[in-house]
């Protein structure tokens, strides 16, 4: 967070990035994106989905400033551009993690 109060713009992009990141799809494929750039298809295929699924949910990452395309013949390939993300990632999936272990520790007890 910034040092002083949070403009009512950078709130709006802070809660636009998130949202970004509340679809499972996406955040599968940004985990896949962490190996380096990949296809549409090759994406669509890793994730049990369609091509069309796979690119409308890059088409948004993409517009959040999360991944870059470039074209290269008929193929489409997609690379994180915004290294941050595994930064908040890492935050999140870890925090996730030990909820998530505390959760099975309750249920098994």
């Amino acid at each position: 967070m910034p040092d002083g109060p949070v403009s009512d713009e950078l709130a709006e992009l802070i809660a636009r990035r998130f949202r970004m990141l509340a679809e499972p799809s996406r955040i599968k494929l940004l985990d896949r994106l962490r190996a380096g750039e990949a296809t549409v298809q090759e994406l669509a295929l890793r994730l049990g989905t369609t091509p069309q699924n796979a690119s409308k949910h890059l088409a948004a990452l993409a517009d959040a400033g999360f991944v870059g395309r470039r074209k290269q013949g008929n193929y489409s390939y997609y690379r994180i551009i915004d290294d941050g993300i595994w930064e908040l990632c890492h935050l999140i999936c870890s925090s996730a993690e030990r909820q998530l272990e505390e959760l099975h520790g309750l249920l098994h007890a």
